[in-house]
């Protein structure tokens, strides 16, 4: 029960790695309010773990207030917020990715963040404790090629998490990344472009453990860095990745 007593909001949290996330936690005793865009998915994880659902899209200020201040409703503060929303273009030559795509990427996977800091940053400041988790990629740090735009927003991601962590620092709240590989998630075919035995095993290939990621694994590891065992951990960015990074 490393949880225990502790509220979160899980963003994503109605499918893959977020709903992963969302059962640690919830096993783990926290208070969890799963927020996805897809709102039945988002009920059909918070039914499961004993938690609550809001539909929300995050790249939208109007409905990341509305959901903070639900969390803070119901909770009566917030502990821990998991940045786990997250999409990608489908794979291609940089310079043939859609304007619309484009912005789509940067609005989920780093307006988003900013949006978000702004709601609930301020609580946890007030509080003089909390625990960030941005959920980034190992796109971040050894990209794939056809998928530039994505690349850097998670590169994005992973500067965001050191400056908000020697930001937060002095008032107690402290932020961290993961870096998950591909995953059996919703993404998974986008990043592939096609879902093929021929194209997984080229992606296989490239991961020393020779598996995907897997929301047990990104549940098992969000649950440590957000715990008080990792009290002294800031500005970290875990790889959750196999060895893909090596």
């Amino acid at each position: 029960m490393r949880l225990k007593g502790k509220t979160a909001i899980v963003t994503g949290g109605g499918s893959g790695f977020g709903a992963g996330i969302a059962r640690k936690f919830a096993a783990e005793g926290a208070q969890v309010m799963v927020a996805d865009l897809n709102e039945a998915a988002a009920k059909a994880v918070a039914e499961e773990i004993g938690g609550m659902e809001v539909p929300v899209n995050v790249a939208d200020g109007g409905q990341v207030r509305s959901m903070a201040h639900a969390a803070r409703e119901a909770f009566g503060r917030i502990d821990i917020l998991v940045n786990n929303a997250g999409v990608t273009h489908l794979p291609g030559p940089m310079e043939s990715i859609s304007e619309e795509e484009f912005d789509r990427v940067l609005a989920v996977n780093v307006k988003a963040v900013y949006l978000a800091a702004r709601e609930i940053v301020p609580l946890m400041k007030a509080a003089g404790t909390g625990a960030v988790l941005n959920v980034a990629s190992t796109a971040a740090v050894s990209p794939r090629a056809g998928l530039t735009w994505y690349n850097a927003s998670k590169g994005w991601l992973l500067t965001a998490t050191k400056s908000m962590a020697v930001e937060l620092a002095p008032a107690g709240v402290r932020v961290n990344a993961i870096l998950p590989v591909a995953g059996e998630t919703p993404l998974l075919q986008s990043f592939m472009g096609e879902d093929t035995p021929q194209i997984r095993a080229k992606f296989l290939a490239t991961i020393p453990l020779g598996r995907f990621s897997t929301p047990e694994d990104m549940g098992n590891a969000a649950c440590f860095l957000c715990s008080d065992e990792a009290s002294m951990i800031t500005g970290a960015a875990l790889e959750v990745d196999g060895g893909r990074c090596i």
